[in-house]
């Protein structure tokens, strides 16, 4: 951002006027945008000839809808700003974004061909009518010999087979072109319904005491942009690091074009504040029930309610021991955009030049690729999942300045699916779950000839005996962490009993069966691990 030896302060924000004959029109060039989660400042720059004494320039290319207290202008040369008046461009009567004018144009094409096949149509229509009414040659031209006679109907024969042919095919074109005019008019319709912002203008009054050419800054904050990470994990083989590629989504819908600009991804937010907030006491009052009733608040009674302390829970607001809802918010394109705000704000500046069409769509722009040495493991639920899940380990994590944000993988060349990175959840280790993987064949199958259900006095005992078969048909070893359970009781009459962990480790809590498993390429293990259960007999219980 260009800062020069005067900037405005304060701005007084006033109804545009005319242009006048004695104002300069100027575009300026967006140099800079530092995209926030939600919102950006743009920083703009531009060459203005100034004469001696005062000076109007009307600065166009300037966004619309801006954030009229972030508003700064600076000039070089010893140059006064006296006052800057900002409004959104609303001077063309049909304001339309670039995907509707493109939409618009292809209307008014088809439009077009429409009329020529019409006319082409009615053409042929008025030959089929003059041939209709000239078909009889009997009666007045009894003249014409039979030889003429059949010359004259193969003719016509002819002729109006052709004629009917091309209107059949001149109707099929407008039918097809009517359809295609209908499902133009439905996308204009839908994006004339989004939430287009249109571009402004600044115009700002210079003091100059000498005729000079004055470098100018503009720079504000606008709130329709923003930016939202996704991640690329990609795994080349289980001896390299995993490949992180940081991406970001950026969006804007501020009504200007950000033509090769360089661009700052900022983890900030500043539509959050930056006044640190005040605790005021909390005074308990007594309720009036005949007055107040918890849930609801009408105008009647809102008219008496005393403001003396207030609480929210974050789904509804206590007021005086008052529930009321939350207001709605209102639709924004903020709402396509998940903002985190948990860690320390962190810029990432982009070396090379982006455009960003002020369309509203996210396009892609590539921030940092880190290599990130790993652990491989693999973890199984053969119980809910037959498959292998791979795993890689990351240690020292704490500075990548990861966002919580979804991830897609890529493993051995191909893509496997999509993840998500959660760093509210993550400690000393951070997991990433890197897919299924095939090669590791897993099964889970109940031993039939150990499967008992005995009756003995009034209860009933029920044995289960479970067999994990697992093979590495990979061609490095692999270390599977395979977990599973027994149930636990919450009931009395319900005992689990002749617990057979095969080895495994046991959580008495949660009735989790672990086992860390080395397996050899092409080699083949089996656990085995069982129990029994216990429960009075007649009752039905979930098994």
């Amino acid at each position: 951002m260009r800062f020069f030896n005067q900037t405005l302060a304060s701005i007084a924000i006033l109804a545009l006027p005319a242009v006048s004959s004695g104002e300069i029109k100027q575009a300026v060039t967006i140099e800079h945008a530092t995209v926030f989660l939600s919102g950006a400042e743009l920083s703009s720059f531009a060459k203005v000839n100034l004469q001696q004494g005062e000076t109007d320039v009307l600065f166009t290319n300037i966004a619309g809808n801006v954030n009229q207290q972030s508003l700064s202008v600076g000039a070089d040369n010893n140059v006064v700003i006296q006052s800057a008046t900002f409004q959104n461009n609303y001077l063309v009567a049909d304001v339309l974004s670039p995907r509707a004018k493109t939409i618009k144009d292809s209307i008014e094409q088809v439009g077009e061909d429409r009329s020529v096949s019409n006319n082409q149509l009615a053409t042929v229509s008025e030959q089929i009518a003059i041939l209709s009414q000239n078909r009889q040659v009997s009666g007045a031209n009894t003249g014409l010999s039979v030889i003429e006679l059949q010359k004259m109907l193969d003719l016509v024969k002819a002729r109006l087979a052709g004629l009917l042919n091309e209107k059949d095919k001149l109707a099929v074109t407008i039918r097809k072109t009517d359809e295609k005019l209908a499902l133009l008019r439905m996308q204009l319709e839908e994006e004339q319904r989004k939430n287009f912002q249109p571009g402004g203008q600044l115009l700002v009054k210079f003091y100059s005491p000498r005729a000079t050419q004055a470098n100018v800054s503009i720079a504000y904050v606008v709130p329709n942009a923003g930016w939202s990470p996704s991640y690329d994990l990609r795994v080349d083989n289980l001896h390299d690091p995993v490949k992180l590629f940081y991406k970001a989504n950026v969006y804007q819908n501020c009504g200007v074009k950000w033509d090769n600009v360089h661009i700052s991804l900022s983890t900030g937010n500043p539509n959050e504040g930056a006044q640190s907030p005040t605790l005021n006491p909390w005074y308990l009052s007594i309720i009036n029930p005949e007055t107040f009733s918890p849930g609801y608040l009408n105008q009647s009674n809102a008219s008496k309610l005393q403001i003396a302390g207030s609480r929210s829970n974050g789904e509804v607001y206590v007021i005086d021991g008052v529930q009321t809802s939350k207001m709605p918010p209102v639709a924004t394109m903020n709402d396509h955009v998940q903002v985190d705000n948990s860690g320390i704000n962190t810029s990432f500046d982009i070396d090379l030049p982006y455009t960003i069409p002020s369309d509203g769509q996210a396009h892609m722009v590539a921030i940092k690729t880190y290599q990130l040495p790993a652990t491989y493991t693999y973890y199984a639920v053969p119980k809910l999942d037959r498959d292998a899940f791979l795993q890689a380990r990351i240690t020292n994590w704490e500075d990548l300045n990861l966002l919580p944000a979804s991830t897609n993988i890529f493993y051995e060349g191909s893509y496997v699916g999509q993840g998500y990175i959660d760093m509210r959840n993550v400690k000393d280790t951070m997991n990433l779950s890197l897919g299924r993987d095939k090669k590791i064949v897993i099964r889970r199958e109940r031993d039939k000839e150990l499967k008992a259900v005995k009756t003995l006095g009034s209860n009933i005992r029920e044995s289960f005996v479970y067999t994990i078969s697992m093979r590495n048909t990979r061609k490095e070893a692999v270390t599977v962490t395979v977990l599973d359970q027994i149930p636990v009781s919450n009931d009395k009459d319900i005992v689990i009993e002749d617990r057979d962990l095969g080895g495994g480790v046991y959580d008495e809590t949660k009735g989790f069966v672990k086992w860390e498993v080395e397996l050899k390429p092409n080699e083949a293990k089996n656990l085995k691990f069982g129990y029994t259960v216990k429960y009075p007999k007649g009752k039905n219980i979930n098994l």
